[in-house]
């Protein structure tokens, strides 16, 4: 789960003394395209077992996308997909950016098996939902108010995971009445005094929308830039998933995986870009719902920031703050779903 294809690594080795952010920013863009570039011609050299390699991995992507697995309803912003798992008090899982309806199953995996029905949209221009003419985030949240109106769901408890955040909390200020409560899961979301990212330049902006829409790029560089690509998109070191065990392994390897079909995916990628990449502030004082805000202290996206804003602003709110693990919280994952169960439990909500 990467938090904004406009996000600035921490700690990265990207920045040195006398780099501003904006600069850093600016060379990690040019890095990464330049990178996806290398990293498919190396592999066009490879020859028929990179095309069986890169078949069989987009045949996984898009079973995991398939349209039997998911909804399309009808809403004012267009077509909205959804998909569900699991039964009990309902839960709203929405999804960061690179995902879809699929990264919110698999991030609610947990609590679907632990007797919560989880609903997973897709948010604004990814997969099957349509990108509306102001895909803004107030505009999201009351497309998920349209959705539970849909299934006859009165209120529930929503959880934006990254980018996902974003919505998440607007949709508990624009509509307390249908809030159980809300998770904010490492938030990609506003810091005060933090240095405003620089815009993209037209060069950029083209150059990234032709990348995003190459699933055989970003194949190709999550193969030959496997390392590089949990560092910069996922925003965690990468000596954590080397110390990580077997299962842990595997899961930052399916978040990474997870973002195929990129091109399914690129206008959503690409507004939250525009919305992750330099967040505006949200009148967080004005949310009642129980909050809970989580990040991880080395998280290079800084999401930790914006996580303790979120808990000094919502009154009453609860943080937690892991130590180590990176943006998709490396060695946490028992963790992070322990407390979340916690704090449901703690808000009457089982």
């Amino acid at each position: 789960m990467l938090s904004s294809v406009n996000a600035l690594p921490h700690s990265s080795g990207i920045l040195s003394a006398g780099v501003s952010a904006a600069e850093g920013l600016s060379m990690l863009r040019r890095r990464t395209l330049l990178g996806l570039g290398m990293a498919g011609g190396a592999l066009v050299a490879g020859g028929g077992l990179t095309a069986t390699a890169y078949s069989r991995a987009m045949e996984k992507a898009r079973e995991l996308i398939s349209p039997s697995r998911s909804t399309v309803i009808d809403s004012r912003f267009g077509d909205l997909e959804y998909a569900e798992a699991g039964s009990g008090p309902p839960f709203l899982m929405v999804h960061g950016t690179g995902g879809g309806f699929d990264q919110g199953l698999a991030m609610a995996g947990p609590l679907s098996e632990a007797g919560y029905r989880v609903i997973a949209p897709s948010r604004f221009g990814y997969l099957r939902t349509t990108m509306p003419d102001d895909p803004s985030s107030e505009n999201q949240a009351d497309a998920f108010a349209e959705l539970l109106d849909t299934l006859g769901i009165d209120r529930a408890v929503i959880c934006g995971g990254s980018a996902g955040a974003l919505s998440a909390q607007h949709f508990a200020i624009r509509r307390p009445d249908r809030c159980a409560g809300l998770i904010a899961l490492v938030p990609a979301a506003y810091t005060p005094d933090r240095p405003p990212a620089r815009p993209w330049t037209p060069f950029q902006q083209t150059l990234a929308e032709w990348a995003l829409q190459s699933d055989f790029l970003f194949w190709a560089a999550s193969v030959t830039l496997h390392d590089r690509m949990i560092e910069t998109l996922l925003a965690t070191d990468i000596e954590l998933y080397r110390a990580a065990g077997a299962v842990e392994r595997a899961r930052v390897d399916e978040i990474l995986q997870g973002i195929l079909p990129v091109s399914a995916r690129a206008q959503g990628l690409l507004n939250d870009a525009r919305l992750a990449g330099d967040p505006a502030p949200a009148a967080l004082e004005r949310i009642t719902a129980p909050t809970l805000a989580v990040s991880v202290e080395d998280d290079r996206f800084l999401t930790d920031d914006a996580a303790r804003h979120i808990a000094a602003s919502v009154p009453g709110a609860r943080l937690i703050i892991y130590p180590s693990g990176g943006h998709i919280w490396v060695g946490h994952n028992d963790d992070l779903y322990g407390d979340i169960a916690g704090f449901l439990k703690g808000i009457g909500y089982t």
